[in-house]
């Protein structure tokens, strides 16, 4: 088991209360579910920052493409799920 530490935080009350409440419903502590939510919201922040890192040394190479190229692109799978939608 990695090794903890106490952090203390300010939440609203009423995120407080919805907290308790699903510590009760899922028979989790509440430094339990506090400890899964933090690690979703790094992982998806870690994850965003990654790709807007690795996006702007694309641009920074060159390696972009033309307006109206990616408009065609979106344009044809907007199109494409329209279709499927009909069916």
């Amino acid at each position: 088991m990695a090794a903890s530490t106490t952090m203390t935080i300010r939440l609203e009350m009423s995120v407080k209360e919805r907290l308790e409440q699903l510590a009760a419903a899922t028979h989790r502590s509440r430094s339990f579910l506090a400890q899964e939510a933090i690690n979703e919201y790094l992982k998806l922040q870690e994850w965003q920052i990654k790709e807007i890192q690795a996006g702007l040394q694309e641009a920074a190479q060159g390696d972009l493409i033309e307006h109206e190229l990616l408009l065609k692109k979106w344009e044809e799978k907007f199109a494409h799920s329209m279709d499927e939608t009909r069916q």
